[in-house]
């Protein structure tokens, strides 16, 4: 049993300031529209959350913080049907405190963490990263992750992050004596001998990251939407 925690609850100031520059309308990036045809429209987080629901998880929690009522505005009823919502209290926090704070209500030993600017991950993917985790040797001692750089077993935790999956015994003593960026973190999580394993890709495009508005419109034009479940 695996649970999923996305975490979305920070304050999107790059995206917001690339919107004030073009003269567009200010909106924190989750909300903004990733696909749309005549029957469907969904938002880079909706589309995050199709991925991660589509890979066999059993439950979903979403951190929100800053510009959560209009998140939570944003998405349709099915949505909000299938995730339990956690605030960031106070809400001026890093990421690791945000997934701390989403692990506290999980049900299960398992955990997929992922950030919700992450839609062009595909459910194969994360499928891959949840499989071997589990096949490997200790799962209560080991993170597998997508990989950024090597493949496999990895000897340096250098520009890892989100997505990967974990035991929630594990990482929430870390989280729970830091309030960081992720990487440092896992750095110390490292060189406590814990066993660090990189998983390929199904394709390049899953690397993008959406953190400007030229980032999204490059994801938008080139996105392959048949390798994804809609």
């Amino acid at each position: 049993m695996v649970s999923a925690v996305v975490t979305g609850a920070g304050l999107s100031s790059r995206m917001i300031s690339d919107l004030e520059r073009n003269n567009l309308p200010i909106q924190n990036k989750l909300t903004l529209p990733l696909y749309k045809d005549k029957d469907i429209s969904k938002t880079i987080l909706e589309f995050t959350l199709d991925n991660v629901f589509n890979s066999n998880i059993d439950e979903c929690i979403l951190v929100l913080g800053h510009y959560k009522d209009e998140i939570i505005e944003s998405l349709n009823q099915d949505y909000l049907d299938k995730v339990k919502i956690v605030e960031n209290n106070p809400k001026d926090v890093s990421l690791s405190m945000s997934l701390y704070n989403g692990l506290k209500n999980i049900n299960h030993e398992y955990v997929l963490c992922v950030s919700a600017d992450q839609p062009t991950i595909t459910s194969s993917t994360y499928k891959n990263i949840i499989n071997s985790f589990f096949n490997s040797n200790n799962p209560k001692k080991s993170i597998t992750f997508l990989r950024r750089r090597e493949i496999g077993h990895l000897e340096s935790p250098l520009g890892l992050g989100m997505p990967f999956t974990v035991s929630k015994d594990l990482i929430m003593p870390y989280l729970k004596d830091g309030d960081s960026n992720l990487n440092p973190i896992l750095r110390k999580i490292f060189d406590d001998r814990i066993q660090f394993y990189a998983v390929k890709e199904q394709f390049d495009f899953e690397l993008v990251n959406i953190n400007h508005y030229t980032d999204l419109e490059f994801v938008i034009k080139n996105i392959n939407f048949q390798n994804y479940e809609l």
